[in-house]
Formats: structure tokens, C-alpha cells, sequence
């Protein structure tokens, strides 16, 4: 919006500030968090009056039930903070005519409805645990192929010779081609990167602070990514793949930061609100949809350690309770395991952070990597 109001300014140093994409990112960063800052005690209350909280009963753990006894009615949906925070600042400082900020803002409004839709069951009614995980899922894998398909479709406009092609870390002379098959492949493996974050975010989100402290930093890790996979000097330089217009979301990975950042002033423990999966699948959905477009998707497992390891340990679980009938953690997700072992929550939070940041300086390194 600012730089079409600037296109009458066109020269002015007010105009030539604004064309540096590294400046509008970092207002976006500053404007979401102030938005999230200010308008989060009018939310919440709003959330409060609507009597919009948290059941904490909602649990096959009588010892979590315990644990978390005093988060019972904590506002949910805080997710739309988070919404509200991105949503104003992109549309503040982004490029509205970029094809891949358009797709970035379609794609996280329909993932925070579908969050907002099963938050908004889950409240209203005792007797169902939110849409029904085959719903949930399916609608997952529809906004996540519509997006995939478009992404390769901008590639191809674009002159992308390979927009079929992940990008292998370390590897700079090889990459893994999925093109056979019409590139079948390569969609349903873009498919499964935005699904699994997704449900990933939404799995660390389950203790004050985790999963907004972490996507932070994510998001910030992914906005230097993909402004370097927009960059032809850069990706010259380091053997990636150059993908014309992407660094637009720069702006947007930005936003996202600082509307996590402002939400945890909130989020952090104890909580005044939770972001229910209202946040956790947008952010999950954005991230992803960022990878996928910088051809990084194999870089994802290394920056978001921790959301790997907190659905790992998911499937681990059942999959061990199935087939053998024991548990590998006392609980799962694994941050109520550390719990059940007598860490204090804020200090999981806080470990899991410092996890966060070396997987994100991890996954920075690949680029250097040859």
C-alpha cells in the first residue's frame, strides 16, 4: 500500500528508502509487533468476553489435567492476533502486486480459517474434539496443492527451466529432480512439507510461549532464505536456485516474526491467551509454503528442529505403542515428557528456544556449505 502511495514520489528519497526490501521488512517486523502489542489486551478481553477458553479436562492425562490446572479458561483463538498483526503489516509495506505475496496471504487466511473453524467446534461443542481429523486433513492437503500448483506455475511463467527441483543442502552441484511423472512427485512432496508443518506448529503448541517463540525464530531464518533465493548475485554466488520475484516474502516472513513476537508479549508465560489452532496452522502453512517456494524444503527438517522433533515424537509413540504395546516418552508431544520428569514449563520453553536458535543457525549455514 505505501508504495503505491508513493508512486507519485517517484525519486524523492521517501520513495527511493522504500524501493530497499530490506527496509520494508524491517517495518513490517516492527509495525506486526506493534500492532500484536496494542491491540492484544482489546483482543483478549474481547475473548474473554465471548468466553472463549481453554479446557484443560480435554486430555487423556489426568496428570497433564493437573499440570495445567490453572491455565483452565485462558483465552484461545489468540491465533487471530497473529492474523490481524501479519495481515496489516504485509499489506502495509508488501508489494500487492508480487504473485508470491498474494499466494503467501490467500494461503494463510484459508489455513486460519480451517484453525478457526476447528477452534470455534472445539469450544462450542463438549462432545467433539474440533473437525474430525480426516476433515482437518483433507482440507490440509487441498489449500497445500492448490498452493504447491501454483507455485510451479509462477516458476514456469518465471522461465524456471527446473521448477521441479529441490535443492539438496551441501550438495551444490546436484539436485533431487522430481520432474517424471509430469512432476507428480514433486507436488505431493510440496504437499507434504506444508501439511507437516502445519500439524507440526500445531503439536509444539502446548506449552506458554513454545510454539510463538520458535516460530519466530523460523520465520526470521526463512526470511533471510528466501531474500537470498531472490537474489541472482546471491544465489550465483552460493549454487542455489535463483527464483525471480521471491524475495517479496521477505516482507512477509518479517511480519510473521513480529506478530509472534508481539503475540508472546501476551503468550509467554503464564499466558493471558493461546493461539489455538487458529495461529499454529497459518504459521505452520507459511513457513512451508516459503520453503517450497525457495526450493529449500529439505533445509526445513534442519531450521525447524524442534517442530520435527516434537511431531517425531508423536509418531514415535503411537507407532510404538501399536506395535509393541509400550510408550518410548511418558507423554507425548515431548515437551510434556521433560514435564513429567520435573523441569519446571518455562524452563522447556526456554531450552527448546535455545534449540530453536542453533537449528536456525544450522540451517543458515547450508548455504556456505559446499
Amino acid at each position: 500500500m505505501i508504495l503505491a502511495l508513493l508512486d507519485g514520489l517517484e525519486g524523492t528519497p521517501l520513495w527511493n528508502l522504500f524501493q530497499y526490501l530490506t527496509v520494508r521488512a524491517a517495518l513490517a517486523a516492527v509495525v506486526a509487533f506493534l500492532v500484536a502489542v496494542l491491540c492484544g489486551p482489546r483482543v483478549i478481553r474481547w475473548l474473554v468476553r465471548r468466553k472463549i477458553g481453554e479446557n484443560v479436562e480435554k486430555t487423556d492425562s489426568l496428570r497433564l489435567a493437573e499440570l495445567h490446572g490453572e491455565k483452565r479458561g485462558t483465552p484461545t483463538m489468540g491465533g487471530i492476533l497473529i492474523l490481524a498483526a501479519l495481515l496489516s503489516s504485509v499489506l502495509l509495506f508488501g508489494r500487492l502486486t508480487s504473485a508470491y505475496v498474494q499466494l503467501a496471504l490467500l494461503g494463510t487466511v484459508a489455513f486460519g480459517f480451517l484453525g478457526a473453524m476447528d477452534d470455534w467446534i472445539k469450544l462450542n461443542d463438549s462432545n467433539r474434539p474440533g473437525l474430525s481429523a480426516r476433515t482437518k486433513m483433507l482440507f490440509q492437503i487441498g489449500i497445500a496443492l492448490a498452493l504447491a500448483m501454483a507455485v510451479v506455475l509462477l516458476a514456469k511463467r518465471g522461465g524456471d527451466p527446473r521448477p521441479y527441483v529441490v535443492h539438496i543442502p551441501g550438495m551444490k552441484e546436484h539436485a533431487l529432480d522430481l520432474s517424471f511423472w509430469s512432476g507428480a512427485p514433486y507436488l505431493l512432496f510440496a504437499v507434504f512439507v506444508m501439511v507437516a508443518m502445519t500439524n507440526a506448529v500445531n503439536l509444539t503448541d502446548g506449552l506458554d510461549g513454545l510454539a510463538t517463540g520458535c516460530s519466530a525464530i523460523a520465520a526470521l531464518t526463512f526470511g533471510v532464505l528466501i531474500y537470498v533465493a531472490g537474489r541472482i548475485d546471491f544465489t550465483e554466488y552460493l549454487l542455489i536456485p535463483y527464483v525471480p520475484g521471491a524475495a517479496e516474502l521477505t516482507i512477509v516472513c518479517a511480519a510473521l516474526a513480529g506478530a509472534c513476537l508481539g503475540f508472546l508479549w501476551f503468550n509467554a508465560f503464564p499466558a493471558q491467551v493461546f493461539m489455538g489452532d487458529t495461529g499454529s496452522l497459518p504459521i505452520g502453512g507459511l513457513i512451508g509454503f516459503t520453503a517450497v517456494v525457495a526450493h529449500q524444503e529439505l533445509v526445513v527438517p534442519i531450521v525447524c528442529g524442534v517442530f520435527v522433533m516434537e511431531a517425531g515424537s508423536v509418531v514415535l509413540q503411537v507407532g510404538s505403542f501399536k506395535l509393541r504395546g509400550k510408550r518410548i516418552f511418558r507423554i507425548a508431544p515431548i515437551h510434556h515428557h521433560f514435564q513429567f520428569a520435573g523441569w519446571h514449563e518455562v524452563k522447556v520453553v526456554v531450552r527448546f528456544w535455545i534449540v530453536a536458535l542453533v537449528c536456525a543457525i544450522l540451517g543458515l549455514a547450508t548455504l556456505k556449505v559446499r
